[in-house]
Order: structure tokens, then C-alpha cells, then sequence
């Protein structure tokens, strides 16, 4: 199942978070990157002039999807909005067939 999910980083702007989040920022590549390998961060998309970011997972579930979003460092503040998705009917493969032109008798 695909979703899309947007993050907006809250952690504070003061000098001791910002060592913090210097300190988490290879962690949380890292992490990216071993969700990546695993099929289930599919997309990741900033915002520009934001601390948000939008990205486009594929889990199992809703819990599979939640388990790999607080394997994130950044998960303790991370603000995350998720809405799942489904398949558009004009996305669907047309079955095999001669294709009907439509307003003609077939």
C-alpha cells in the first residue's frame, strides 16, 4: 500500500538542538537509506523554504508504515500528517483486447 506522508521537522532552534540535529543528520541518512533499500521510502521531496518534507512510502500496513517512521532519529519531533493512497481507475492497465473508441458501436 502506497502513501503519502509529509514531515515538518519542530525540533527547537536553539544552539543546544541545533548540535543535536548535527549530530542526528548522518544517523537519519542512514536510516533513509536502509528504508530505501527496503522498498518502502520510495520518494522523498523538501519543501523549499520549509522545514517540511514530503515523501512517498509503500508498506504492508499502516503499522509496517508507522514502524518505519519511528526507526527515523528525527521521529521524536517530527510532525507527520499521512494519507493513504489508492489506485486511480485511469491508472489501471486496460485488460488486453481491441480497444473500444468511444460512440461507436463495438
Amino acid at each position: 500500500m502506497e502513501f503519502l506522508v509529509r514531515q515538518l521537522n519542530r525540533m527547537p532552534a536553539d544552539e543546544e538542538s541545533r548540535r543535536l540535529r548535527e549530530e542526528l543528520r548522518p544517523r537519519e541518512r542512514e536510516v533513509a537509506q536502509q528504508l530505501r533499500d527496503a522498498g518502502i521510502l520510495r520518494r522523498l521531496w523538501r519543501v523549499p523554504g520549509t522545514q517540511h518534507a514530503i515523501g512517498l512510502y509503500e508498506a504492508e500496513d499502516a503499522t509496517v508504515l508507522h514502524d518505519a517512521l519511528s526507526s527515523l532519529p528525527m521521529f521524536p519531533w517530527l510532525e507527520i500528517e499521512i494519507q493513504p493512497l489508492a489506485v486511480h481507475p485511469q491508472e489501471r492497465k486496460v485488460p488486453p483486447g481491441p480497444a473500444a473508441v468511444p460512440g461507436t458501436a463495438g
